[in-house]
């Protein structure tokens, strides 16, 4: 059932779930009444103890038996804005800089602790009257004809994600001036320079989406999702070796050398259909490849693909795999344009899911030197050549996952490396 109030008769889970997407000080109170006698959160050494690289998540959060990333099961984005037009002041650079590295005070570097991280859009650069030296960071624009996202374009988005929801809402409240401190540590209102003009809230991991997935528009009544799904769409992500390292998306030249851009997109999901409709080769025909489904790759979830989905062998000739098998599957069109001349992965994928507003989503951060390379993956997953070589696969029918996502939002931020996180110019 979909929760909006906070009732201690809840399951773990489910409750943890409530208390992040509602937010708020009686959420956190509820977590810490709830919760305050279990293992202590671990803090911080301060920000020169931890990574330059905000981005350096991949040896800070569990791992499963093949060695595939698990992210935070928790996670929050704040959509921030800085008041006027002009650039920000000193003084505002100041309060940024003293809540973020306080925030390294307070939590852990990690899974158990807090991982966090700011960016910046385009349009926050253009205060200054130019985009950012070096790095490759236009507007977002539709990616498909068939597409009408709002495009957010905010001056700053903060990204924080713990499995601990004690910790992310600790650490919004004190950012937002509500409590003093968190952890123990006094925190400098964040939300004295900056507003927070949207606020989203995801988890992964399996078994979180079915038991998020009563009464949840997007999902079938009965809720087929597995318990062994980390996603709605019911089959796991991510693979280790279909994902970019941290040090090949991080820029490596220029003044926000060791930063990185990050692509967030959010997806509407309707799945009566991909579950009512299809069967369980069918969806694995439609996420991963024909291939796949006629070989019998994908049993359950997946978990026995270890840490490749085995794509790179069925990425070729996709009309003429349309012609033959009249379909062509999500991950093949998408995997067709994020390998680079010597076959290395582009894009790192970060995506969790969502139950905003009671609605089934999927929040779908990636991380990649410059924004062209995510235009060219989401252009990739359009499909364009498969729907030309045969009438089967249009616009969205058998056309990967087309049918079941809708983009709603789409945005395009600059990472900088962390010494530079505090409201940078575009010179860095």
């Amino acid at each position: 059932m979909f929760v909006t109030d906070l009732d201690d008769s809840l399951p773990r889970r489910e409750f943890c779930k409530a208390a992040v997407a509602t937010g708020g000080v009686a959420a956190l109170s509820a977590c810490l009444d709830r919760f305050g006698g279990a293992e202590p959160i671990p803090t911080g050494d301060g920000p020169n103890a931890h990574p330059a690289r905000q981005h350096a998540w991949n040896d800070a959060v569990r791992t499963d038996d093949d060695g595939n990333t698990l992210l935070p099961r928790h996670q929050l984005l704040l959509y921030c804005e800085l008041p006027g037009d002009d650039p920000p002041t000193e003084t505002a650079r100041k309060r940024v800089g003293a809540a973020l590295d306080a925030l390294d005070d307070a939590f852990a570097w990690g899974s158990e602790g807090l991982l966090h991280s700011v960016a910046y859009s385009r349009a926050y650069f253009e205060r200054y009257g130019a985009g950012p030296t070096g790095v490759d960071l236009p507007r977002p624009r539709p990616l498909a004809d068939f597409e009408t996202p709002t495009f957010d374009e905010q001056d700053l988005l903060v990204h924080l994600a713990s499995d601990r929801p004690a910790a992310l809402l600790a650490a919004e409240e004190a950012l937002r001036g509500r409590r003093d401190r968190a952890n123990g540590v006094s925190v400098p209102t964040l939300t004295d320079a900056v507003s927070v003009a949207d606020r989203r809230t995801g988890f992964v991991g399996a078994g979180m989406p079915r038991d998020r997935a009563d009464d949840l528009e997007g999902v079938p009544a009965d809720n087929p999702v597995p318990e062994a799904a980390p996603l709605f769409m019911g089959f796991v992500a991510g693979f280790r070796k279909n994902q970019a390292t941290e040090g090949y998306v991080t820029l490596d030249q220029g003044p926000f050398a060791g930063g990185t851009t990050k692509a967030v997109s959010n997806w509407r999901q309707r799945l009566a259909d991909w579950y009512e409709e299809q069967s369980h080769d069918e969806r694995v025909t439609e996420l991963f490849s024909p291939q796949h489904a006629q070989q019998g790759l994908v049993e359950g979830v997946g978990g026995e693909l270890g840490a490749d989905s085995g794509i790179d062998a069925f990425l070729e000739n996709l009309d003429e795999v349309a012609q033959e098998h009249g379909r062509v599957g999500h991950a093949q069109k998408a995997a067709s344009a994020n390998r680079d001349a010597d076959g290395n992965v582009r894009l790192l994928r970060r995506h969790f899911e969502s139950t905003d507003d009671g609605v089934a989503s999927l929040h779908f951060p990636s991380l990649q030197r410059d924004i062209a390379a995510f235009e060219a993956v989401r252009q990739a997953m359009n499909g364009v050549d498969a729907t030309a070589a045969t009438p089967a696969v249009r616009q969205r029918v058998n056309n990967g996952i087309l049918e079941y996502v809708f983009v709603r939002h789409q945005g395009y931020f600059l990472v900088p490396p962390r010494a530079k996180r505090a409201l940078p110019r575009p010179d860095g």
